[in-house]
């Protein structure tokens, strides 16, 4: 176990085998942080005094300016000797579960559609997370962990839902889909996430998704109905072909759905027999708005090109950044 002072004020303890990152959350410090995994840069701190290895040497997040001024990835970072770190701490980044490696049992599974299937796992001894968090996977033979968001909310029973894409040739979900049986037991590390539902907002909700974007955005709608009925909801998804498409029966089966809480499917490569819109997401999602930009709070989830698509489209129209929640691992 190492030492971490931090801002030479507070200090914290880190397992060898843990990152600066991932330590400091545990311990409950508002590290700041987005993706996870070396790609935003959103974590770095500069390490003052001490060594660390690196886990992802290469990781797109770290410019070598930035090297040369002693600063580190910290959720890429773990710690050869004690340590001393400078960072600026952010109150709103305080978790309100604090992370932790714990054991689930996948209980069952259910396929959404060809390729995309729901994974509940069982964990009694597992922190509680907030609507639209996520968790690390820590699969059989993997060395690094994967990372998925829950899909459900937390009601005080240690059930953990996942919806996830099988990815041709992903080791990852080729792992998850055929080697994780009903029965298995791996290890889980969370909750992690800034784009967890803002309970106490007095504004709707204009959610977008892509693919297992769902997970998410599932999670949040579920919170949010449960926080607060009387809020409207709009939900869009984008999908390829019909086939690709799911999430309606889940969202069907909540208080208010076809008034409060609305759905559309938005495809991309739409067959003959498809007569709803078509195009991208994002566009559907603008249509709707109309010039009603400060009037929602936006969460969105999916492949990098429709979040970016997102992002550009709520920069340009001015929309306040406390309005904006996603996160970058996808």
């Amino acid at each position: 176990m190492r030492t971490i002072k931090v801002n030479n004020e507070a200090t914290y303890a880190c397992a060898e085998d843990d990152t600066l990152l991932r330590a400091g959350l545990r311990a409950g410090l508002g590290m700041p942080y987005e993706c996870n995994a070396g790609s935003c840069g959103t974590c770095k701190v500069e390490l003052l005094a001490g060594a660390i290895d690196s886990i992802r040497p290469d990781a797109p997040g770290l410019p070598e300016r930035d090297a040369a001024r002693n600063r580190v990835l910290a959720c890429q970072a773990r710690p050869r000797a004690d340590c001393e770190i400078k960072v600026r701490l952010r109150p709103e980044n305080v978790p309100l579960h604090r992370p932790a490696r714990f054991a689930a049992t996948l209980a069952r599974t259910r396929d959404l559609t060809h390729d995309m299937r729901e994974f509940t796992f069982e964990a009694a001894g597992g922190p509680g997370f907030r609507p639209g968090q996520y968790a690390l996977f820590y699969l059989p033979g993997l060395e690094v962990p994967r990372t998925y968001s829950v899909s459900n909310v937390d009601e005080g029973r240690g059930e953990w839902q996942f919806i996830v894409r099988r990815v041709p040739g992903g080791v990852g979900t080729v792992t998850l889909f055929d080697q994780v049986k009903p029965g298995t037991q791996i290890t889980l590390d969370g909750p992690y996430g800034m784009a967890f539902l803002r309970e106490d907002s007095p504004r709707d909700l204009v959610c977008i998704a892509g693919g297992s974007g769902l997970a998410p955005i599932l999670s949040v709608v579920r919170g949010a109905v449960r926080s607060r009925p009387s809020r409207r909801i709009h939900v869009f998804y984008g999908a390829r072909t019909p086939r690709d498409i799911c999430g309606r029966e889940e969202l069907a089966s909540l208080p208010g759905f076809g008034d409060a809480l609305t759905f559309e499917v938005v495809l991309s490569e739409p067959d003959a027999t498809w007569s709803g819109p078509t195009g991208f997401v994002h566009e559907a999602a603008r249509t709707f708005i109309g010039e009603r930009w400060n009037e929602f709070d936006y969460y969105f989830a999916g492949p990098p090109p429709m979040v970016e698509a997102v992002q550009r489209m709520l920069i340009d129209r001015r929309v306040p950044f406390p309005q904006v929640h996603f996160d970058r691992f996808y």
